[in-house]
C-alpha cells in the first residue's frame, strides 16, 4: 500500500474530522473514497469524450436522445 501526505486548511480538516466521526471511519477512509470517487468521474468524462464523435454520428447528441432509445 502506497503512502499519501497531503496538507489541508483548518476548514477542510474540521469538516473532514466530522464527517469521520459521524459516519464512524477514519478521515483516511473518507479521504481514500472520496478519491476512489474523483477518479471514476474523471475517467467516466474521459470515455465519455471519446465516445461522443461516435454517438454523434449515431445521432445521440444528448442525453435525452440516449433515454429515449434505451428507456
Amino acid at each position: 500500500m502506497g503512502t499519501l501526505t497531503i496538507r489541508l486548511d483548518e476548514k477542510l480538516d474540521r469538516e473532514l474530522a466530522r464527517l469521520a466521526k459521524r459516519t464512524g471511519r477514519t478521515k483516511s477512509e473518507v479521504a481514500r473514497e472520496a478519491l476512489r470517487r474523483q477518479l471514476s468521474i474523471q475517467r467516466f468524462r474521459a470515455l465519455r469524450r471519446e465516445a461522443m464523435p461516435y454517438a454523434a454520428a449515431a445521432g445521440y447528441l444528448t442525453d435525452e436522445d440516449v433515454f429515449r432509445d434505451v428507456s
